[in-house]
Order: C-alpha cells, then sequence, then structure tokens
C-alpha cells in the first residue's frame, strides 16, 4: 500500500495543475464554462488529496500529523477545503486562479519527498501534539486562501477603472476583502490554539513551556501579524488595499515559520523536514 502514494499524489497534482490551468484559459477568453470545468477538477484534486491522506493514515496507524510530508499533506488538503467552503459562499471560483499556484507548489514539493513510513518517535505521542498541528494545518489553510484572495483584491484594486481589463472578471473589491477577513478571522483562533496547545506539548516533551526555538518564535510573529490585522480591521476600520498586504505579510510568515525555519534555522522542531 505504501508504493500507492507517489502516484496518488502524481494524480493529485496534475488535478491542481489542471484546475489552474483551466482557471487561466478561462480568465484569458472569459470563458464561465471553462470556469466551472476548473472547479471539477479542483474536486477531484480534493478527492485524490483525501485518499493520500486515508492512506497515510492507515500505513502509520493515526493521524498524518507526524513529519514535514505528513503537515505539508494535510496543509493541502486544508487550503483545498478552505477554498472550496469560501468558493460557495462567495461565488470565488475565479480567484481559483490565484489559489491553485499555492496548491500546486506545495504539491511538486510533496512529491519530492521520502515518503516512506518512519516509526513515530516518542515525543510525538502525545494528545497534545495531534491538537497542536491540526489546529497549525487549519489555520495554515485558511492563511493561504486569504493570501490569494488578498491578491485578487490588489490586482483588481489596481486596475479597477479599466473595464477592459480582463480583472473585471473577479468579484467586486468589497467581496473579495470580505472573504479575506473572514478566513482570517477563522485562522487566527486556530493559530492562537497551535501556539497554546504547543506550549504544553513542549512542557510534556521538553520540560519547558518555551525556550525561544525559532519555529515558536516564528509562529508567535505570525500570530502578531494577523491580531494587528484583526486589531486595525477592528479599532481602526483597516480594509481594502492596507488589510490585503496585511494578509500578504502574514502569508508570508507562515511560509517563512513552516519552510524557512525548517530548513534554515536550527532548533528542536528540525524533526519536521
Amino acid at each position: 500500500m505504501e508504493q500507492l502514494q507517489l502516484p496518488l499524489l502524481w494524480f493529485m497534482l496534475a488535478a491542481y495543475l489542471g484546475a489552474f490551468m483551466f482557471y487561466a484559459f478561462s480568465f484569458w477568453s472569459r470563458n464561465a464554462a471553462i470556469r466551472n470545468l476548473a472547479l471539477k477538477f479542483v474536486y477531484v484534486g480534493l478527492v485524490l488529496n483525501t485518499a493520500v491522506v486515508i492512506l497515510r493514515s492507515v500505513l502509520i496507524g493515526g493521524l498524518p500529523l507526524n513529519n514535514g510530508f505528513e503537515f505539508g499533506l494535510c496543509f493541502v488538503f486544508a487550503a483545498a477545503v478552505a477554498f472550496v467552503i469560501i468558493e460557495k459562499k462567495f461565488n470565488l471560483s475565479a480567484v481559483g486562479l490565484f489559489v491553485m499556484p499555492v496548491l500546486v507548489v506545495l504539491s511538486i514539493w510533496l512529491v519530492s519527498l521520502d515518503l516512506t513510513v518512519q516509526p513515530v518517535m516518542p515525543a510525538l505521542r502525545s494528545y497534545w501534539l495531534a491538537v497542536h498541528v491540526s489546529a497549525a494545518v487549519i489555520s495554515y489553510g485558511s492563511f493561504a486562501v486569504s493570501f490569494a484572495v488578498s491578491i485578487a483584491y490588489l490586482i483588481k484594486d489596481k486596475k479597477q477603472h479599466d473595464n477592459t481589463s480582463r480583472v473585471q472578471e473577479l468579484p467586486a473589491l468589497k467581496v473579495l476583502d470580505e472573504a479575506s477577513y473572514k478566513l482570517i478571522f477563522i485562522g487566527v483562533p486556530f493559530l492562537t490554539i497551535m501556539i497554546v496547545t504547543g506550549a504544553v506539548w513542549a512542557e510534556y516533551a521538553w520540560g519547558s513551556f518555551w525556550s525561544w526555538d525559532p519555529k515558536e518564535t516564528w509562529a508567535l510573529i505570525t500570530w502578531l501579524v494577523y491580531a494587528l490585522y484583526l486589531h486595525t480591521r477592528f479599532m481602526k476600520g483597516f480594509k481594502g488595499k492596507r488589510a490585503a498586504w496585511l494578509s500578504v505579510l502574514g502569508f508570508a510568515a507562515v511560509i517563512f515559520t513552516f519552510f524557512g525555519v525548517s530548513y534554515l534555522l536550527p532548533g528542536m522542531h528540525s524533526y519536521l523536514v
């Protein structure tokens, strides 16, 4: 069964890549039927993504949350689910043009990794870890789609007065702004849960709630960026372009927390890659 992982991942990548290509063609041709076809490819990719998650769970005998590959797999799954939900609520199918590249890049990274099932480290056998990483997956997935929606906002805002531009195919700026906000509003509580449960797990595993490990520090920086987003929106009424740039900055912090810290800054989370 272990050998099935890589073919399924390649099919998943092909589906997400196909969705991106059809979204791009529909954007260029302004063809709604092709956009609907692109969304069907997203569903196919999500089904395959789900299959790999289930297969990995069977292989390891638990939730696939123990290393970089498993987290990345669930990260892609969460982002795809977040996009499908937000697409239905706000009719944001056209934004798939900006969401799919994120899923494609992450999927390419996944197929490059060693998929061999390894014994789970004793420190990882914890209920707190399962909650910690599950919360991270949900928050990161929400932030990834918020980032894509914010990019769409910034592009449309730049050419909103050009009635001949194809960016007019994107949803209204107000809709994009609200969708990005809703995703961040969902993601921040889960990011908070991630940090709190991570501290509890760290005390259990390493004897200290907080040690300023690079991953901990950058997770806190990420939380501060998104907390600033919500604070300025609630207290100062920041919306539109300023909010979109904060969303982009927040996701940059997410990516550095996961990839930059894991690969560039040694620490107690090094086993995750």
